[in-house]
Parts: C-alpha cells; structure tokens; sequence
C-alpha cells in the first residue's frame, strides 16, 4: 500500500493535469489546439492547397505601406491581424486554427515570409514605377488560409519613382 506522501503527489499531479488540460494537454489530445478548416482542391500559384474557415471569427490581414525617407528611400511594411497569431520560426507544420505565417508578394511574385509585423523593402528593390504589394495568410502546415474560397490577404500599392 502507497505511504500517504504518494497518494498526495499523485492527487496533485492528476490536479494539475486536469486543469492544464485546456492549455498544454496531459496525454491524449487533452483539448489543446484544434487543426482548423477544410482542405480545397482549389491552390494558389505556388501550388499551396486553400484551407476553408467560417467568415464569422476568421482571421483578417491588413497593410500599412509609409515610404522612408532619405538617400536610401525604400519602405517600411507593416502587417496588422487580427484573430490570428504569427507562428515563430520552427514551429511544427500542421494547421492550428487562427495561428501561422505571413507572406508578402511583391507583383505576384514571392516576396518574404513573415512570422513577424515588420518588413523592410530596400528603395533599390523597385523599379520606376507602381507596383503592387500583398499580404497573404499561411497556416504552419503551408495551407492558404480563405474564406468563402477567396485567400485572407491584403494589398496595397507602392509607386517609385527616380
């Protein structure tokens, strides 16, 4: 028979357990985060398959573009979300409602993938000229997050001239 030391530890263990459940899980899937949406057939031009959410609670994208000032010129971007977080660099590729990356195109060509709100586009980047800037929201597993089968992403356009 257990001493009565053990049978508290393991009372509080199975505590703990209980109530981290929601957030980390102990064994099992525990309620931690949920794969989200649903896989179309249905790709951008990379070839990353669109993943289907709900409009009400989806996540939304958005761009500030202000010019910088100065001999070097160029832009600073930033990216606005809401209902989503910006997964940090390593994180495992699987499709975790509300959370992923970022990737910017520049006239519909890759850009960077951001996992954070700031960008930089150098002055010598661009030619004479107006071009288009978008931000597009990507979950971890590499899944083009849409509603209504349209992608969550923003643009803006930036003009350079000489």
């Amino acid at each position: 028979m257990p001493s009565f030391p053990s049978l508290r530890t393991a009372a509080a263990a199975l505590l703990t357990c209980a109530l981290l459940s929601g957030v980390a899980g102990c064994g099992g899937d525990g309620g931690g985060p949920r794969q989200a949406g649903e896989v179309l057939g249905r790709t951008d031009a990379a070839g990353h398959h669109y993943r289907r959410v709900p409009d009400k609670g989806a996540p939304e994208i958005g761009l500030i573009v202000k010019p910088r000032t100065g001999p070097a010129g160029g832009w600073e971007i930033r990216i606005w979300v809401r209902r989503f977080r910006l997964s940090p660099h390593g994180t495992p590729a699987r499709a975790v409602e509300g959370r992923g990356y970022a990737r910017l195109y520049l006239d519909g060509r890759r850009l960077a993938r951001l996992r954070a709100v700031d960008y930089r586009i150098p002055g010598t980047r661009l030619r004479r000229g107006t071009h288009q800037l978008t931000a597009r929201l990507y979950a971890d597993d590499h899944t083009v997050w849409a509603v209504a089968d349209k992608p969550v992403e923003a643009t803006a356009d930036l003009t350079a001239s000489p």
